[in-house]
């Protein structure tokens, strides 16, 4: 069942990512050939008009096909007045540019989605207080609730980290409530060295206490919602953009790169966690194509996206040999990717 869930996600996101190059390639006046979800052998084909709507047998990718353009050949063009060949370079970039956007779009929707179902916060309860630790040794206890560190109000457990690494002080005030009384403790965090979210060494402050683990499930209104889910949207958008610069860059390890199998594994837990933890991960993969798309690759949106302003720069077009050649290059380093993604794949899955 989770693997069938999988498959469906993957597949709605593809169709709203191709589903915007299609809108906004009929919007410009061009003729849409194909529009597939799903590669290789057709399962069902229908033609309305003069597109084909195509269910193709590997439900791992999509494509719009328009009037004179193809990425395997980029030397089939068509000069017709509905062909995307004779589009100016602007009108071109706004039919690629909407696939990306559209999943932005969509994560969007999908946060919104969780604002308005409740999103999951834990409450400031602490559970475990870790023994000679500085939390010990000022005297929390399980079960109090921390109402404040220094001056500043403690709503949810995530706000703790944060205010106590943000305090200039050597020792912080904690305020808690514990037996239906408040009182102050002060506590003197300890530095400790740690890993971030892209395994690289940092420093940060501790004082030794975990949750309870009780939760509240925030609703929001309209607007705290659309708020909540331009918020959520951005901070997926540039955690994305990260990842990549440090893969570039090589900060992060090729190792760490997750391919389709990681994909279809995490998606089928997330289901079994509610639908709220998959419409999370729905939202965050939706980001990632969205970012990847742009990626200034041949081959990609970002790819064509150049190419059209390097034409809008030089008043020319590349040429057909270059345009080819890039191609290539580009459909090489995609399959070296998606093969190295399998590989992680394949190795974590297995345990190594």
């Amino acid at each position: 069942m989770g693997i069938l869930v999988s498959l469906l996600v993957l597949s709605f996101l593809i169709f709203f990512h191709e589903l915007g190059h299609f809108v906004a390639a009929r919007r410009m006046g061009v003729q849409v050939d194909v529009f597939s979800i799903g590669f290789g052998k057709k399962i069902i084909e229908k033609k309305y008009g003069k597109t084909s709507y195509v269910l193709s047998m590997i439900p791992l990718g999509g494509y719009v096909k328009m009037k004179g353009q193809d990425d395997a050949d980029p030397t089939k063009i068509s000069y017709d007045s509905d062909s995307y060949n004779t589009k100016k370079p602007w009108q071109r970039i706004i039919i690629l540019l909407a696939g990306p956007f559209a999943n932005f779009v969509l994560a969007f929707l999908l946060y919104f989605a969780i604002a308005m179902i409740g999103v999951p916060k834990l409450l400031p309860i602490v559970g475990i207080v870790s023994p000679e630790t500085p939390a010990y040794k000022a005297g929390l206890q399980k079960g109090d609730t921390i109402l404040s560190i220094g001056q500043n109000p403690v709503v949810y457990w995530e706000d703790i980290g944060q205010l106590i690494n943000a305090s200039p002080s050597v020792a912080v005030a904690v305020g808690i409530a514990r037996d239906n009384h408040k009182m102050t403790l002060s506590v003197t965090p300890k530095t400790i060295n740690d890993k971030n979210i892209f395994e690289e060494p940092i420093q940060r402050k501790i004082i030794g206490i975990s949750p309870l683990g009780t939760q509240k499930e925030i609703v929001y209104g309209f607007g705290e919602g659309v708020l909540y889910a331009w918020d959520e949207t951005a901070k997926a958008s540039v955690l994305i953009f990260k990842s990549v610069q440090k893969l570039i860059t090589g900060a992060v390890g090729a190792d760490k790169l997750g391919g389709v199998l990681t994909i279809i594994d995490i998606t089928s837990q997330a289901s079994s966690a509610g639908i709220v933890a998959l419409l999370f991960f729905t939202a965050l993969i939706s980001v990632n194509l969205g970012v990847l798309n742009i990626l200034p690759i041949p081959a990609l949106d970002g790819g064509h996206i150049m190419f059209n302003l390097y034409e809008i720069v030089r008043g020319k077009a590349p040429s057909e040999a270059v345009l080819y050649r890039l191609t290539v290059g580009g459909w090489a380093i995609l399959l070296g990717l998606m093969f190295l993604g399998l590989y992680n794949d394949i190795n974590r899955l297995a345990g190594n």
